[in-house]
């Protein structure tokens, strides 16, 4: 064995060569889960590949498999804090071409290369199996291959943009560039991108079988369509065409990493292969530095330290058991992720037509996933059955943790969590989904209160990334510790925060659906609204996201916010005059919107008249900006009461939540780092502004305040 490396200790690359000749190149990363390619492991495998060349040129090697020692892990990509440290343009491009001089070392090394992929292969991981003559990958669910450099701001750049659509076409390759969303391994072998899917026990051996077959190519079949979009200019310019006005369509043009992985693709798929990295390093260079990386990178930072921000020093109890309590939509989308996650669940309804609505909901979900290619029907049915539906207290003497998902009631949610309490061990966490109600009012109803807190997911429950953690007064750290790595489990982002009325999210976010409100009241048309906060780079504006919530559900949280908080906190009269209307939004296919087959059609003219006297007959054309700095200051304003109240604990954990639960643009770094951005000062003064002209719900906190004061803003 012969290794190679920088520092004290084990290295993260090893090469060992056994006696048919086959050479094993092995990374692993000591005292770590994952594999990452900093410049030291780079450094380490540019020094091996000399190894091999010199093993091959004297027949001592015949043939290299590039494998993993992590479990279920292959490479998670380069290590982010390399790419938030580049300094310059520069530095950047001369940083693309290292890692593109070291695979294509690998490329062209004078033996076949067979990747053996087991695990998360992602970012430069899968760079570099594109640098491999063979693929071979496991039929693992956690084996997922992909490019998500585009979710920090810019491009593969160790030779992946220019690899992929050579191998798998053009077509095949945009999704995984400019979404950044991995695959699943059965759908990488469709597309071209891993010649075999084998069982993990014979991964190995099927590595080493094929690196000494010569590592032959998979000839993919393509469709003649296929072949004149991939390989014909006409062709690949109507796909990149298409590519770019979705694109636009989707981000409004606010991230400039996919607009410039199509100039790149388009410039370079005519060019040889040292050419096109050229092409390629530049746009990493010109990306890595600008404004939306680095806020992206924040992100990426954020989301890391969420997944390690549970209780301190507390074992999390083993959840192997859960029950939902209520199945409507938010019980049976619950449900449906417990199973999706192999965590066998108990639906409890008091009535049989409930469950099967969640029942069906359940499936509707998984056989969309069979659908989209994500799983397999087999797989769907093997989840789908780990749902048992009850219409009493039959198993739960077994489940580890209740989920309560029942009506917004607080006598009812009371009623019910005593009668689980007496039903369920001793040991057993309850929480509550209520997206309003106090947790420590609900804890004064149980014998047990350290046991109970709340578990607040978001609809949809399969697609928002958020999960609220509220802790009452008498919540232990035992139950939060639970809920947290059960959270973590189901692949969602938990943000701890004590109990407050909305909490967190629902909390800074009425403010902002409010003054929508006052606005409307004003004279500002819906679309008006609507489209000045998309083009903030909002995923949807503040009147079609009520439409979503529902009127009926956001009427209720926005009483229960006003009777707690008070003044500032009052529906605006245009919100609190659609009650009796009978518009509930896209769930009754009538709200400011009009909806046809659950998909939106046009805004719904009636809601000037349903309103009226109310809202002015002739609309007012307020200025974008205006729109903007009323709703997002409004926004900025209540979270630092939240910060001011305790509810959490840090602008970090307002930006995470704000992002994951409202979908508050990733690109401008978190809403309170869109304030320092602006200038907490500054705020300051446009807060005291539109106080003196509109009233006292724009007064600024004093927080704001103190912070404009000091000149500082909330991350200093």
């Amino acid at each position: 064995m012969a290794e190679n490396g920088a520092g004290n200790g084990r290295a993260a690359l090893s090469l060992e060569v056994n006696g048919e000749g086959v050479a094993r190149l092995l990374f692993d990363r000591p005292d770590s889960k994952v594999n990452l390619l900093t410049s030291a492991v780079m450094a380490q495998l540019d020094a091996l590949l000399g190894d091999i060349e010199q093993s091959v040129r004297t027949g001592a090697v015949r043939a290299l498999v590039v494998a993993s020692g992590k479990p279920a892990s292959f490479i998670a990509g380069a290590d982010v804090n390399e790419i938030a440290s580049v300094p310059t343009e520069e530095a950047g491009y001369e940083a693309s071409r290292e890692g593109q001089r070291v695979f294509r070392r690998l490329e062209i090394l004078p033996c076949p290369t067979v990747a053996a992929i087991d695990g998360l292969c992602l970012g430069g991981g899968t760079e570099l199996v594109l640098a491999c003559d063979y693929r071979i990958a496991t039929d693992r669910p956690e084996t997922r291959i992909g490019l998500p450099e585009i979710r920090l701001g810019i491009i593969p750049g160790f030779g992946g943009t220019t690899r992929l659509p050579r191998l798998v076409g053009l077509t095949e390759a945009l999704p995984l560039i400019l979404t950044g969303q991995p695959v699943a391994s059965g759908k990488a072998r469709r597309i071209g991108l891993v010649d075999e899917v084998v069982h993990p026990s014979i991964l190995a051996t099927r590595a080493r079988a094929a690196a000494l077959a010569g590592a032959p190519a998979r000839r993919r079949k393509r469709s003649v369509l296929a072949r004149v979009l991939d390989d014909s200019l006409p062709g690949r310019r109507l796909v990149l065409n298409r590519a770019r006005a979705r694109v636009l369509r989707e981000t409004r043009g606010h991230y400039p990493a996919p607009l410039i992985a199509l100039d790149t693709l388009r410039d370079s798929l005519r060019l040889p292969l040292d050419l096109a990295f050229d092409v390629e390093a530049h746009a990493v260079g010109k990306l890595i530095v600008t404004d939306v990386a680095r806020n992206l990178i924040r992100v990426f930072h954020l989301m890391e330290g969420a997944k390690k921000a549970g209780p301190a020093n507390v074992a999390a109890p083993a959840v192997s058991r859960v029950a939902v309590l209520g199945a409507g939509v938010m019980g049976g989308g619950i449900a449906h992720l417990l199973a999706d996650h192999d965590v066998p669940v108990r639906l409890k309804d008091i009535e049989a037509g409930a469950i099967a609505k969640g029942l069906q909901h359940a499936r509707h979900l998984f056989d969309r996933a069979v659908r989209r290619g994500r799983t397999s029907r087999r797989e769907a049915n093997r989840r789908m059955d780990a749902i048992a539906p009850a219409l009493d207290y039959s198993g739960f003497g077994s489940v580890d943790v209740v989920i309560e998902a029942i009506v917004e009631r607080m006598d009812v949610k009371k009623s019910v969590l005593r009668d689980v309490e007496e039903r369920v061990r001793a040991d057993c966490v309850l929480a509550s989904n209520t997206s309003s109600l106090s947790i420590t009012e609900m804890q004064s109803a149980l014998e047990r209160p350290a046991r109970f807190c709340g578990m607040h997911f978001f609809n949809p429950v399969h697609r928002m990334p958020l999960v609220e953690l509220i802790r009452g007064r008498d919540t232990g750290d035992e139950a939060l510790a639970a809920v947290f790595a059960l959270a973590r489990r189901l692949g969602k982002t938990p943000v701890i925060v004590n109990d407050g009325p909305g909490f967190l999210v629902n909390r800074i976010l009425s403010p902002y659906l409010n003054e929508a409100g006052h606005l409307l009241q004003e004279g500002a048309s819906v679309e008006s609204v609507d489209r000045a906060l998309l083009d903030f780079g909002m995923p949807m504006g503040p009147f079609r996201l009520l439409d979503e919530i529902g009127l009926d559900v956001s009427r209720h949280a926005g009483a229960v916010l006003f009777e707690e908080l008070g003044e500032r906190m009052r529906p605006a009269p245009a919100l609190a005059a659609l009650e009796g209307t009978g518009l509930l939004g896209r769930k009754g296919g009538r709200g400011f919107y009009v909806y046809e087959q659950d998909k939106q059609k046009s805004v719904h003219r009636e809601i000037y008249a349903r309103l009226a006297p109310i809202v002015p007959a002739v609309r007012t054309a307020f200025p974008a900006e205006h729109i903007r700095t009323r709703t997002i200051l409004a926004m900025v304003n209540e979270a630092a009461r939240v910060l001011e109240d305790g509810i959490a604990a840090s602008p970090g954990d307002v930006d995470l939540a704000m992002i994951t639960g409202t979908g508050f643009p990733p690109f401008r770094g978190g809403l309170l780092r869109y304030a320092d951005d602006v200038g907490v000062a500054a705020i300051f003064t446009r807060l005291t502004d539109l106080a003196r002209a509109l009233g006292a719900r724009f007064e600024p906190a004093i927080l704001i305040r103190d912070l404009a004061a000091a000149g500082r803003g909330f991350y200093d």
